[in-house]
């Protein structure tokens, strides 16, 4: 298994107020392979944009060890290698796309203007190349800045919230874009708070938290089991309690409404069958997938604020959601 990216026990040490140390990020030990999309995820403060300066060798680490492409961070012939879209790039306004193409590639020893032409092209823009930049919308700001990225023809790419504040067409676009990156043998390494995006796109994904991995993984594994919903009316509060009683699901009730999460590893027919019986009147039986937000919030939230999160939103606000 050939690796673009590889940390061991990577640490990063900074001293606050008072002199105590915090690890902005502790002990990390991560693994991209090389061709993948890999998604990079976690509440603001969990040391993301940290690893991601150490990988660019822009910061040193404390502690542990980088390898990028082979290689140390902050080895030059990296740098000839990989390429970084941040999350607000900044442009120089009162040039148009093509003259900031131009000048990106003068940075590289590149003189090619058929290049940068073409990679604007690749982008939907080469109708839009001439224009200043002042006047490009956000989503035509990330696509320049996608169409840059690739001037070095990179093996590895960095891009910190591609899709962040997009209206849904250029949302598409880009997400397109990433998508062939991979169809070209790239590898893509992607921190975003776009989960649907994450789920749709990437191959594994690590979430960090508190600078420490707490999930790392492909998503077939990761995301694997699901449960099924299901919601009665009229239904009694007997009817309720023993349902209550079987156990190993989570369920709302309220003035003969019930709605229930039945994961898969309980016989959610044994469960349908209880309430028919009871004279129930079942509305709905939905298979539920699990989703990369649910694994999201059970990894960076307590066990109380995880248990509590949005399904029973359907029912009304004076029920009480419990454990069953």
């Amino acid at each position: 298994m050939s690796l673009a990216i590889e940390t061991k026990n990577l640490t990063k040490t900074y001293k606050a107020r008072g002199g105590k140390s915090i690890n902005v990020v502790n002990d990390l030990d991560l693994q991209v392979k090389s061709g993948e999309i890999f998604g990079f995820l976690g509440p603001n403060g969990a040391g993301k944009t940290t690893t991601i300066k150490i990988l660019l060798g822009i910061i040193y680490p404390s502690a542990g060890t980088a390898s990028v492409l082979g290689r140390d961070p902050g080895d030059t012939e990296v740098h000839k290698r990989i390429s970084y879209l941040p999350e607000k790039p900044y442009y120089y306004e009162h040039m148009t796309g093509r003259e900031l193409m131009l000048y990106y590639a003068s940075l590289f020893g590149i003189r090619d203007a058929a290049l940068c032409d073409k990679l604007l092209e690749r982008v939907n823009l080469s109708n839009d190349k001439n224009r200043p930049i002042s006047q490009y919308s956000k989503g035509m700001q990330q696509r320049v800045g996608l169409a840059q990225s690739l001037l070095n023809n990179p093996e590895l790419i960095f891009l910190d919230e591609p899709t962040g504040g997009l209206d849904p067409i250029a949302h598409i676009e880009v997400r397109d874009l990433i998508l062939q990156f991979r169809e070209e043998g790239k590898t893509v390494f992607i921190s975003s708070h776009e989960l649907s995006d994450i789920e749709r796109i990437c191959d594994r994904v690590a979430i960090i938290n508190k600078g420490e991995i707490v999930q790392q993984g492909s998503l077939d594994v990761l995301l694997a089991g699901g449960s099924t919903e299901v919601r009665a009316e009229s239904v009694s509060d007997s009817l309720a309690s023993t349902l209550r009683e079987k156990g190993g699901f989570t369920m709302s009730y309220s003035s003969g409404v019930l709605l229930a999460e039945i994961p898969d590893t309980v016989n959610q027919n044994e469960i349908i069958d209880t309430l028919r019986s009871g004279k129930a009147n079942v509305v709905s039986v939905i298979p539920r997938r699990r989703r990369l937000e649910d694994l999201f919030i059970e990894s960076v939230k307590d066990d109380n604020v995880a248990k509590g999160r949005k399904l029973f939103n359907m029912v009304d606000k004076g029920d009480q959601e419990e454990k069953v």
